[in-house]
């Protein structure tokens, strides 16, 4: 037998007892691990106050939607992660949202919260907790906003501040026209005729 045949079956049998050791040593430890790094991404989290179960959720990472606001204003909405319900196709629940609206003059409209909501077919978006819209001059810092795709308005309510250049609005609610972007502030409770503050 020649040296050359000798080495190659010592390269053989070498390749061979890894393949061997590969399969019943390190394999099932990166199945374990797979299996590990899995179930601590279906560890259910209550968003939106909902809590869901694994077996009527699917999950995603990194998605992007791209959608029509008012029939004519294109806008993306993003988020880190989401999960859509077996029972609601159409809804997509999302953790660290965000959304961008571009205006026909130019502007481009951000809205960020730590949750929210978009429906796929009506492009409407429902923003919880910290929510911030602005339009580059204009900030509004609440709780939530509404943002309904066939209007031209967006609904701010719970803890509103409205900060401009020279002012700032505190208020229950307010209803922000883009377009104009005039706000009218409306108040939940019908005894107080005024609960809003505007400081300079």
């Amino acid at each position: 037998m020649t040296n050359s045949r000798k080495i190659t079956q010592i390269i053989l049998i070498t390749f061979g007892l890894l393949l061997i050791f590969a399969t019943y040593f390190f394999y099932p430890k990166m199945i374990d691990k797979k299996k590990l790094k899995d179930k601590d991404k279906n560890v259910v989290s209550k968003n939106l106050e909902t809590e869901i179960k694994d077996d009527t959720v699917n999950r995603f990472e990194e998605v992007t939607y791209k959608g029509v606001y008012d029939f004519n204003k294109t806008f993306t909405v993003q988020s880190t992660d989401a999960y859509v319900l077996d029972e609601e196709p159409d809804v997509v629940y999302m953790n660290n949202m965000e959304v961008n609206i571009y205006m026909n003059d130019g502007r481009v409209i951000n809205i960020t919260s730590d949750k929210g909501s978009y429906n796929k077919v009506t492009y409407d978006c429902f923003f919880e907790e910290n929510v911030k819209a602005t339009d580059g001059e204009t900030i509004i810092l609440s709780e939530n906003v509404d943002l309904i795709s066939s209007q031209d308005t967006v609904t701010v309510y719970n803890d509103v501040i409205v900060k401009s250049e020279n002012n700032s609005l505190v208020a229950d609610k307010v209803t922000y026209n883009f377009e104009s972007r005039r706000y009218r502030i409306s108040m939940f409770e019908k005894n107080e005729k005024v609960k809003a503050k505007l400081v300079q």
